[in-house]
């Protein structure tokens, strides 16, 4: 067990999402967790899409989540929902912009989530950092997509709540959806604290396709 231990060493964080709400899904409780328990950290948030009022929401959100951040950058894109491989080489330039950030951390989707969208951010993310820490999010949906996930956050009970909290009051746009509701967020980190025996009971998951130890970081 490896731990993301507090201290003052600078953090840089790039978080990548398709639409609104999927990396508060996917990663919220740990973006929570690392500026609660860190100093000096620097959080980039990309949303590719997202009609004016759902980025009106995204952009709430990242306000609410990134109150701790020592900084932080946020950039909403308005590229349509669920056709993101149709527009390929615009949303290719808006990654290839990204190559500046340098960030030791990437949150983005797993790449061979259901959604199309979804699909896309992970294999760009790839494409475009090639030497970097990703992690890969889950989202649930009715899909029923989620895989075996191997890195686990664990999350105390303050951030769980927290999480849970912000994503059904930012987001009002999407009461209506029956998949979403507290009860599936808390449910799947339930889970996923149980596969990781957390303290705690709850955590969030994340595919890490390859990751490098370095002693000293």
């Amino acid at each position: 067990m490896l731990g993301l231990s507090p201290g003052d060493r600078p953090l840089t964080i790039l978080c990548l999402g398709a639409h609104p709400d999927d990396i508060e899904i996917g990663c919220g409780g740990t973006v929570l967790r690392l500026l609660e328990e860190r100093t000096k950290v620097t959080v980039h948030w990309l949303v590719l899409s997202g009609e004016p009022r759902r980025a009106a929401e995204a952009k709430q959100s990242a306000e609410q989540f990134l109150r701790g951040a020592d900084a932080r950058h946020v950039r909403l894109e308005a590229f349509r929902d669920g056709f993101l491989p149709y527009e390929g080489a615009r949303v290719k330039e808006v990654f290839e912009s990204l190559k500046d950030v340098k960030p030791d951390l990437i949150f983005t989707h797993r790449g061979d989530d259901a959604h199309q969208d979804h699909r896309l951010v992970s294999e760009l993310t790839w494409n475009t950092f090639r030497d970097h820490c990703i992690l890969e999010y889950e989202v649930p949906k009715y899909d029923g997509d989620l895989g075996h996930p191997n890195v686990f956050v664990p999350l105390p009970p303050k951030i769980r709540k927290r999480k849970v909290e912000l994503l059904m009051t930012v987001f009002p746009s999407q009461a209506q959806k029956r998949w979403y509701s507290e009860a599936t967020f808390e449910a799947l980190m339930r889970l996923r604290g149980v596969e990781c025996a957390a303290a705690d009971g709850y955590a969030e998951a994340f595919h890490g396709r390859k990751i490098v130890l370095e002693a000293g970081r």
